[in-house]
């Protein structure tokens, strides 16, 4: 049943007509499962990957996020660890490209958040493959009128595993391929020294010991600020619960000669076990 309007107050409408039910099993277990999805989450995040796990760098930055930030996230394998590992409390807003899916949105959605609320701070995260088809040059952008701003807090959290992530994994798991290097393998750009070479602030992060300081180096920046996080390309995504289908196209696709079978391996096995 389709119902037309404001959604907090038709669901405040709709509260009058609920029936309280006193067994709450399906609550409980609700809970129980979310709080061992957690725990498996912040276990994840803690394992060591080469030269770091970007669950981690998430997993530091959620309980330092300003209350007021304003985020936008962009598509790929960044999405994964945005959507898991960051817990966004009241206060803070959020946006991402989710339906369209597409590459690029992150940047120009906190550009366009920035000049609406001048005073608040915003991070976008975005991997380097949307950094390389517009992000360089949205940081142009920002360089140009972040002094109209009265507060500079801007981040941008370049995830820069040098791979087209998303559609390397998706094409393991979904259609039991290999990965395609020609059309897969990025170019690795310094995003961190481009930044400061247009005026803003930039940091190259490729020490897992060195996340909270980076993070905190950047929030606390009197500028637009790039952290460039040099991240292990293989981690897995995993979701919650894994089909026979995507177990099988997974070892189809490393059978097949993927030339990273076994650094992708050794770094299943640790997320698994986690």
């Amino acid at each position: 049943m389709n119902l037309v309007g404001d959604s907090a107050t038709t669901l405040t409408a709709l509260l009058p007509l609920l029936e309280h039910k006193k067994d709450r099993s399906f609550r409980d277990d609700i809970e129980r499962n979310m709080a061992k999805w957690e725990e498996t989450l912040a276990k994840r995040a803690d394992q060591d990957a080469p030269p770091i796990n970007p669950q981690r760098v998430f997993a530091e930055l959620s309980p330092r996020l300003p209350n007021d930030a304003m985020l936008a996230c962009d598509t790929g394998t960044t999405v994964h660890w945005y959507s898991r590992n960051l817990k966004i409390r009241t206060g803070m807003r959020a946006a991402h490209s989710g339906t369209l899916a597409s590459m690029g949105a992150a940047i120009p959605y906190a550009i366009a958040a920035k000049f609406a609320h001048p005073e608040l701070p915003a991070l976008c995260f975005v991997g380097d493959g949307a950094m390389e088809m517009n992000g360089i040059n949205e940081l142009i952008t920002v360089a140009r009128y972040w002094k109209r701003w009265c507060d500079p807090r801007f981040v941008v959290l370049v995830m820069n595993n040098r791979d087209l992530n998303m559609v390397t994994w998706e094409q393991r798991i979904l259609a039991g391929d290999r990965k395609f290097e020609a059309s897969r393998e990025l170019p690795d750009f310094p995003y961190a020294a481009y930044a400061q070479s247009i005026g803003l602030g930039g940091f190259r992060l490729d020490d897992s010991d060195r996340i909270v300081v980076a993070i905190e180096d950047a929030l606390a920046a009197d500028r637009p600020y790039v952290l460039e996080v040099v991240c292990d390309p293989n981690v897995p995504p995993l979701p919650p619960h894994v089909s026979a289908r995507q177990i099988r196209n997974y070892l189809v696709a490393l059978a097949k000669g993927d030339s990273d079978a076994v650094r992708v391996v050794r770094a299943s096995i640790k997320q698994i076990f986690a």
